[in-house]
């Protein structure tokens, strides 16, 4: 038999049965094998192919599938197709409608590929219905070669647009049926592998095998990604599959990194495509039909991807140590597109929900799986995470999850949240969430129940982490309080207005939640860095805010006790009394105080107005102006008449001598104005003619030099409380032409915060005052009337495009960015001293200068000793200065 011509052994064995190619088995093979190796026809090469798999194969043994048949017959077959895959690429380039017979060569070509992938198929699919379990080392071979032909032509059919050069539609027909065939081939050995046996007793090898399939068929998934979702989503599903099943087995040898980052991948190419759908179903406003079907099967996919991220990490998250900067990318892309980010697209409502509660709703397991896993923790907290724009508001509501499921977890868990490695979960949290200007500002809504039952309502974003975090704290251990109360005092302290507020609404919730004790305690730990800072920080106003809240939730007994400790009639208490609302006392208390604040007030007042008034003295004067203000707006009326003229008078005493000159170039001194216009609104009725012709004629003055804003607001306020008196006849002839002249500047003043605040002063004002002749007057432009026309009329102002404030603000959050950064590096710096710098000996040229000092400063003496007579205390300080040089003479000997 196996010296017959070839061609006569073909046809030959195209007319035998079963059980005669059972019996020429030993003899046929051999030849038949021969034959296929030495086949350079494609047409003979399938021809010879198909006898081997369909009247041959059957008859081999499990056990010598490998050795007799696969390692024989496979090796060719990977010749073959590497050789029509050359050929294919190769002749496609010149592909064109006018060339016939190369379109029919290549057409000729692709059938054989056809013809090949289905003899491949028909083989996988005998193996598999040989029995249940096939062990892995019968068909070694198989596996990887079927894969590498499958990996190949899912390329091939990929890169077909640019492989036959625009000339696809003369191949479409035999590309999809390769396609198809492919599919097939791909579905056949993934149920073969299935059946594979792989146990504890597996050699390395087989082990190695199984390691080797899965990362080929991960290239695989990366191939076909865009080409089909069904395809994709099966060829995932064999992976987690394989990998979970035999996961003891594979666990150390699998490439954890490859496959979670082509998961992630993947799940964010799915995300992207279906928000990609919605947008455009958005944009047409389209509601159903193929786009609907299209966005229902990309939200499935999303959710497929999901769940596999899940059973995944949750069998593998032991290696994921290195991996979880990934897991936290997903999470911060995903959220960084979707509503309601600011870079979101535009997307319905209902797409919205939908997407929500299949995809993100099957997400979020994952987030519980990781809260014990220390590496997701340290990266989630980490300092450096140099997050850009769009992943802060995902990072400060992926902090909020976590702070929901932590209160359900042990106590372990929630310490390694709580302590963190470099940032604490609760300073993580603020300091994300002041990073998230632009969207308090918008402001962004989120959906909450606000009570058990009823429907979510949207709320802000500063009401919504304010919620969480509150409840947060409620579920909060003792042992991480002091956890919590470093990070509210650092955020309370911060560079961040809005992020400062945030910490003090949770510490006062925590105040009304915890003891009064607790409360208590912080108010003393408060006030003390009160009194221990410079009352000119801004760190002191956040405190001081802070501790004025806080005393409103202090037990009676307490409140009595802190009035105790920090004794209002004492001079080194006033700076922390000026921060106090009387209103937070009880009556009998509050009287007391306001009359031991007054006291000491008016002592500090006069000690100053009668000594030589120096500027650089000038704090603590202001901190007594600021207790006479908080006595007098919150116990005015229980103060007796003699404290009131006597605050009354030393107001007079002021204004005697301040210049706006002065005022302008002073910080400290724009503060006395601030308070004693303030302090002027509470005895407004009482003034007398010349006083109120002093505080115009100096805030005219003052005006002409352009003060900053906050001496601008606080001339507002004045100014409407300026309806309630009536101006004496021998102040009028100056006094109103400088309200009126005041009014017309503030109202067209281009601060929007200003020019508000003068709207609705002018507007009290014009309520009030008796003097009617002088409202026209302050408006001495169409501009003005327009403006407060349109406020009486309550008109609305042109709206800014949502679009453009958008862009706006994304703007804004840059450079607020690039303050905090620039703000926490100031204060970084000054948390440990300078190094210290070497010390040089001086030179004689110091020496010269230092003296030259001295011979200026005794002939300056000499020449003011000519024009007069000099002080008493003079002839002391020259004998002191005497003593001096006689000490230096000596050290120079």
């Amino acid at each position: 038999m196996s010296q017959r011509d070839p061609e006569l052994l073909l046809q030959e064995l195209g007319g035998w049965d079963y059980d005669l190619c059972r019996r020429e088995l030993p003899a046929v093979l051999p030849r038949l094998l021969s034959l296929y190796e030495e086949s350079e026809d494609w047409a003979e090469h399938i021809r010879v192919l198909r006898i081997l798999t369909e009247m041959f194969l059957p008859h081999i043994s499990l056990t010598d599938l490998e050795q007799t048949f696969f390692s024989k017959v496979l090796p060719k077959t990977l010749q073959m197709f590497d050789n029509l895959m050359y050929e294919l690429s190769t002749e496609a380039k010149e592909l064109t409608s006018q060339n016939t017979e190369l379109c029919s060569t290549i057409r000729n070509l692709l059938q054989t590929m056809v013809q090949l992938l289905e003899t491949l198929t028909g083989c996988v699919r005998y193996i598999c219905s040989l029995q249940e379990h096939v062990p892995l080392e019968s068909i070694r071979t198989l596996p990887p070669s079927v894969l590498y032909v499958i990996k190949s032509t899912f390329t091939h059919c990929k890169d077909s647009e640019s492989v036959y050069c625009g000339h696809l539609h003369l191949i479409s027909d035999l590309l999809q049926a390769m396609f198809k065939e492919t599919y097939s081939l791909q579905k056949q050995l993934m149920e073969l592998l299935d059946n594979v046996s792989l146990d504890s007793a597996s050699t390395k090898d087989n082990i190695a095998d199984m390691v080797s399939v899965i990362h080929t068929v991960l290239e695989i998934c990366s191939v076909i990604s865009n080409m089909d979702h069904a395809l994709h989503a099966n060829t995932w599903k064999f992976i987690i599959k394989q990998s979970l099943k035999h996961c003891s087995l594979l666990q150390c040898h699998l490439k954890h990194s490859d496959i979670l980052s082509d998961l992630c991948k993947d799940t964010l190419l799915s995300f992207s495509s279906c928000l990609q759908v919605a947008e455009q179903m958005k944009m047409s406003e389209i509601e159903e039909g193929t786009g609907l079907r299209l966005f229902q099967k990309t939200v499935k996919l999303c959710r497929f991807f999901a769940n596999s991220l899940v059973h995944y990490t949750k069998e593998f998250l032991s290696f994921f140590s290195d991996l979880c900067s990934q897991l936290h990318q997903l999470f911060l892309q995903i959220h960084s597109k979707f509503p309601p980010s600011l870079y979101a697209p535009e997307i319905c409502k209902v797409h919205r929900d939908e997407i929500s509660r299949v995809f993100l709703v099957a997400l979020e397991p994952l987030i519980s799986q990781l809260l014990p896993f220390s590496p997701f923790m340290e990266q989630v907290l980490s300092e450096k995470l140099g997050l850009p724009p769009e992943q802060q508001l995902p990072q400060c509501l992926l902090l909020i999850t976590i702070m929901d499921k932590l209160s359900s977890q042990p106590e372990d868990v929630q310490t390694l949240w709580i302590t963190g490695k470099s940032l604490s979960l609760f300073s993580s949290l603020f300091f994300s969430f002041q990073h998230c200007s632009a969207e308090l500002s918008f402001p962004v809504c989120l959906p909450e129940v606000i009570s058990t039952g009823q429907a979510a309502v949207p709320i802000t974003l500063y009401h919504y982490v304010c919620i969480h975090l509150c409840s947060f704290i409620a579920s909060t251990l003792p042992s991480h309080f002091h956890q919590l109360e470093y990070a509210l005092l650092d955020a309370v302290l911060g560079p961040s207005m809005i992020t400062s507020l945030l910490a003090m609404d949770s510490w006062c919730f925590l105040a009304r939640y915890g003891t009064a004790e607790l409360c208590a305690h912080h108010v003393s730990v408060i006030t003390c860095l009160i009194k221990s800072w410079p009352s000119d920080c801004y760190q002191v106003s956040a405190l001081g805010v802070l501790l004025r809240r806080m005393l409103f939730l202090m037990a009676p007994d307490h409140q009595v006790e802190f009035a105790h400790r920090f004794l209002p009639e004492e001079v080194e208490n006033l700076p922390v009394w000026q921060h106090v609302s009387l209103k937070a006392l009880n009556p009998s208390l509050r009287k007391q105080v306001a009359c031991q604040l007054c006291v000491a007030g008016l002592t500090q007042c006069r000690r100053w107005l009668s000594s030589s008034r120096a500027l650089g003295e000038l704090q603590p004067v202001n901190s007594a102006l600021s207790v006479l203000l908080a006595a007098c707006s919150f116990a005015g009326d229980t103060l007796e008449a003699e404290i009131q003229a006597s605050v009354l008078g030393v107001l007079g005493q002021f204004w005697t001598f301040l210049q706006a000159k002065q005022v302008s170039e002073e910080p400290h001194l724009q503060q006395t104005l601030c308070l004693l216009l303030h302090l002027l609104e509470y005895f407004i009725q009482a003034l007398d003619a010349r006083l109120i012709t002093q505080v115009f004629l100096l805030q005219s003055s003052l005006f002409q030099l352009d003060p900053p804003d906050h001496v601008r607001l606080v001339m507002v306020d004045f100014l409407s409380s300026v309806g309630k008196v009536f101006i004496p006849q021998e102040a009028q002839r100056q006094v109103v032409p400088q309200l009126s002249c005041l009014f017309a500047s503030l109202l067209a003043d281009q601060t929007w915060l200003i020019q508000q605040h003068a709207l609705e002063a002018f507007t009290r004002f014009a309520e009030e005052t008796s003097h009617e002749d002088v409202v026209p007057q302050c408006l001495n432009t169409e501009e003005a009337k327009n403006k407060v026309v349109s406020f009486l009329a309550k008109t609305r102002q042109v709206e800014e495009p949502k679009e453009a404030r958008t862009e706006r603000l994304k703007q804004e959050r840059i450079i607020c960015s690039a303050q905090f950064k620039k703000t926490e590096g100031e204060l970084e710096s000054t948390r440990e001293p300078l190094a210290k710098r070497a010390c040089h000996p001086p030179s004689e040229e110091q020496y010269k200068a230092a003296v030259s000092k001295m011979e200026r400063a005794v002939e300056a003496v000499k020449l003011l000793l000519q024009k007069g007579s000099p002080p008493a205390w003079l002839a002391v300080k020259l004998e002191t200065l005497h003593t001096a040089i006689a000490t230096l003479r000596d050290c120079v000997r």
